[in-house]
């Protein structure tokens, strides 16, 4: 028997969404223009809170050290900020 036809095909399920690669938030990284807002449950408090951070990483490194049991949770959201210009009298 040949080994060769004995070879399957991968699976495939037939939809865009599986193989589409994500977009990558980082290619947006604009310092004066994004922010990175972690919205979690301050377990001390029992309240909601929020932080804002001007690096995604660092917020990233905050929400996961605010999941400090199985009921806590933490959100990290990209906001694009609106770039506003003043003028002075």
């Amino acid at each position: 028997m040949d080994a060769s036809k004995n070879v399957s095909a991968p699976f495939h399920t037939g939809t865009m969404a599986n193989t589409a690669a994500p977009v990558s938030i980082h290619q947006h990284q604009d310092a004066a223009l994004v922010e990175f807002h972690v919205t979690y449950l301050d377990s001390d408090t029992g309240r909601v809170r929020r932080e804002d951070f001007q690096d995604l990483a660092a917020a990233e490194r905050f929400a996961s050290a605010q999941l400090r049991d199985e009921d806590c949770w933490a959100v990290v959201d990209h906001v694009t900020l609106q770039q506003t210009s003043r003028m002075v009298a």
